[in-house]
């Protein structure tokens, strides 16, 4: 028995023994593995800490390229987008976009017009073209009717009597005329003084020709501006807002004289010029005939006064209601025309 413990006693110590090399040898080799990692990490931390800075710097200036590349594509883009709006625009704008829309609208309107007719040249083939005829017999009232003349006689002002009624108010407004100028009077109003001469002509133009006719020009296109400029403030005292000076002088230089002359005698400014203002300028008598209809139209009064340079008025002019025509000398015209 005591071998049999002795034998069992010895197993179990080399068993232990056994197990204490396989432990020591185990740690032996986790040892050194870890100091294979460490060398192993230590070889190679020192080449990836210098590489990642380099790494990094070149891969912001290549974001740097990209942003400034995409940046400049926008730019291009957003100024190709400008001149494609720009361009499209002259295209409307221009004689060869308009004429394009304009024919594009004509063809429609004539294969409109081509179906229409034959659907109309269809209809009337199937009509019944007789028509049978109609006997008016005249009714007995119709013959025991007379037909009596109208004693009421229509009355026809002349034309000379057109400012009769307000005769008082314009020979007042001429004694102002007379007088000192007014250099602080209200726009509209004449701020300069005109000459007996000048009340004279008015007097003349207002109640024998009934303001519509042609007074001799007073030598200077500054003194006939001043004697319109007469005529535009009496007419503003009787109608107000509802007439329109309509000027005509064939060159821009005139038209500009007589802008200035008007501006400083009735204290006006330069948005009082214009198609929607108190007086409007022209160089051609067509626009001016077409302004005067369209006044007219509104139920408005067109004042038209023209220069003393127009050789020839057109007769289209001369249906409206009051006009004034300065006749200017031989001279005059000849040394407007660079004659003399």
């Amino acid at each position: 028995m005591e071998s049999e413990e002795n034998l069992s006693g010895e197993k179990q110590n080399s068993k232990q023994n056994i197990s204490v090399e396989n432990s020591s040898s185990s740690k032996d080799t986790r040892q050194e593995q870890h100091e294979k990692q460490a060398k192993s990490q230590s070889f190679i931390s020192p080449d990836n800490n210098q590489k990642s800075p380099k790494t990094q710097s070149l891969i912001d200036l290549a974001l740097k390229d990209l942003q400034l590349s995409r940046e400049q594509l926008e730019k291009e883009i957003e100024e190709l987008s400008k001149k494609k709006i720009q361009i499209d625009n002259q295209l409307k704008s221009s004689f060869t976009g308009q004429s394009d829309a304009i024919a594009r609208k004509v063809k429609g309107f004539q294969e409109y017009l081509t179906g229409a007719l034959q659907d109309l040249a269809q209809a009337a083939e199937q009509l019944e073209l007789v028509v049978p005829p109609v006997v008016v017999t005249p009714s007995p009232l119709d013959e025991n009717k007379k037909i009596e003349p109208s004693k009421e006689q229509e009355v026809i002002p002349a034309v000379s009597d057109t400012f009769k009624p307000d005769e008082s108010l314009i020979r007042r407004c001429f004694n102002q005329f007379l007088e000192q100028p007014d250099f602080y009077a209200e726009p509209w109003k004449l701020r300069r003084s005109l000459e007996s001469i000048d009340v004279e002509m008015l007097e003349d133009w207002f109640f024998s020709m009934g303001g519509r006719g042609a007074q001799p020009s007073r030598g200077s296109r500054s003194k006939n501006a001043l004697v319109a400029a007469g005529v535009i403030a009496i007419l503003g005292e009787l109608y107000g807002e509802q007439f329109q000076t309509l000027v005509l002088a064939s060159q821009p230089e005139r038209l500009g004289e007589w802008r200035r002359c008007l501006q400083d005698s009735l204290g006006l400014n330069r948005e009082d010029f214009g198609p929607n203002s108190g007086i409007v300028l022209f160089e051609r008598s067509d626009g001016l005939i077409e302004r005067a209809d369209r006044l007219e139209e509104r139920g408005e009064l067109p004042l038209i006064i023209i220069d003393a340079a127009e050789v020839n008025v057109e007769i289209p002019i001369l249906q409206f209601p009051i006009w004034l025509a300065f006749a200017g000398t031989p001279n005059e015209i000849y040394e407007e025309d660079g004659l003399i």
